[in-house]
């Protein structure tokens, strides 16, 4: 999610004492393009707390949710809303080691089989250490696996069923990806990043970038069939994957152009729609609309806007408006900057009944605009035929400044449609700080 320059002004920040972190700012801020004047306003539900960095709170489909924590647990929530003390998985001890102040690997997503009910099949995506076969000094490797669920107890996973599907090396320890996702055809999404460190350049990255380099899974997003195995593959290739035919590109490759897709999710709803959040680097946040062989434009553009790796910092005033391949660069959906915050988040089309204001809009947030102390702003969009979505905050009943006050993580949605919001006090996977909230009326 953030970059390592930053990540040394975060450490220096989280050493000051905690009444020298900004305050909450309660003003208005300027109406920018793209965004709306008015701000609707939710209220929060406790749900759960002495979590560990929440990545995903995901359903079973039978009234069961699961809480997936970085650190390599998942949680069984009952129908109740009872957590059970003993996890339902447990990866922690095939991970590569994480820090508990700041990390972006870790057990990253949890995707139920979309017959679960009937065959037991779960599947995740986790850091585990660097393969022998990755070159000297990379960081560690990006694993989705498959599981099965104990055929004694359905409240465990049989740690023993592991079955490899897609192991990717990654030179740097940041931007992973991760939130991988059956689409409603069946087919396992698999976000990934650009393989970390900054810019898309330096080891292990193509000239190009690793956004634009077809013979890598890095900067993709990868759509694969885990009901099928291809000669030599734990996996099938789906027929209609746009590169399949086509010799210079990965035929998993569903889409490109990212730099760290690390939330992901199908609307229940309307068409379908896939939405990826793709965290941007200096200057632009952005969301995409994912659609069949896109390119999205990262390391060319960030957002809408021209990059260059060799001044980050400052958007050229043109660039290439074509792929590698002569294929047309797509803008997102949705974009801000960094005077709003520092890493988008993404969420979930509003699909529940709670809230039929909300009904169809798009509810997303921001990580934090203070590195010292969590303060992520919960977000809120409406969809557009044409041109970027006007979005605006959404205000949090009863809390100071309308925010949450920590650090917002990621989201869940139940099978009513009805969002949760994954927040931490702390920064990092530690401590027990970690809340889960639903979004209900004010």
């Amino acid at each position: 999610m953030i970059d390592k320059f930053r990540l040394i002004i975060m450490a220096m920040i989280l050493l000051l004492p905690a009444g020298l972190s900004a305050d909450i700012d309660t003003t208005d801020r300027t109406v920018e393009a793209g965004e709306s004047s008015l701000k609707p306003v939710v209220g929060l539900e406790l749900i759960a707390e002495g979590l560990v960095a929440p990545m995903g709170f995901v359903s079973a489909g039978d009234g069961r949710m699961f809480i997936v924590e970085q650190t390599g647990l998942i949680r069984v929530m009952q129908a109740d809303g009872t957590i059970l003390k003993e996890p339902f998985f447990d990866i922690g001890g095939r991970m590569v080691p994480i820090s508990s102040r700041y990390d972006e690997r870790g057990l990253l997503s949890l995707s139920f089989h979309p017959q679960f009910s009937e065959n037991g099949r779960l599947f995740v995506m986790y850091s585990a250490p660097p393969r022998e076969s990755a070159p000297e000094g990379w960081d560690c490797t990006n694993r989705i696996s498959e599981f099965r669920v104990s055929q004694e107890d359905p409240d465990k996973v049989d740690m023993s069923s592991e079955r490899v599907l897609i192991e990717v090396d990654k030179p740097q320890g940041n931007h992973n990806g991760g939130g991988i996702a059956f689409g409603p055809d069946g087919y396992l999404y698999i976000p990934l990043g650009d393989g970390g460190g900054a810019d898309d350049t330096g080891m292990g990255h193509a000239p190009e970038g690793n956004g634009q380099n077809t013979q890598t899974f890095l900067g993709k997003i990868l759509r694969i069939d885990v009901d099928h195995q291809d000669d030599g593959l734990p996996y099938g290739i789906p027929s209609d994957n746009p590169f399949r035919e086509d010799e210079d590109t990965l035929p998993e490759i569903w889409a490109l152009g990212f730099r760290n897709p690390w939330a992901m999710s199908f609307d229940r709803g309307g068409e379908h729609d896939l939405f990826v959040s793709d965290a941007g680097q200096d200057l632009w946040e952005e969301v995409d609309l994912v659609v069949r062989g896109g390119n999205y434009g990262w390391r060319i553009r960030e957002g809408t806007h021209c990059f260059d790796p060799q001044s980050p910092a400052e958007s050229p005033s043109s660039c290439p408006e074509k792929g590698p391949r002569g294929e047309p660069l797509i803008d997102p959906v949705i974009e801000y900057g960094h005077d709003l915050g520092t890493v988008v988040v993404g969420g979930y089309i509003y699909r529940g009944t709670a809230m039929p204001e909300l009904e169809g809009e798009y509810i997303f947030a921001d990580w934090s605009n203070d590195f010292g102390k969590g303060n992520g702003t919960l977000l809120v969009a409406t969809p557009s035929a044409e041109g970027l979505w006007m979005w605006e905050e959404l205000v949090v009943a009863g809390r100071p400044g309308g925010r949450i006050g920590a650090f917002i993580r990621g989201f869940g949605q139940d099978d009513e449609g009805e969002i949760y919001v994954l927040t931490s006090s702390e920064m990092g996977p530690a401590n027990g700080t970690a809340k889960i909230f639903k979004l209900i009326p004010p």
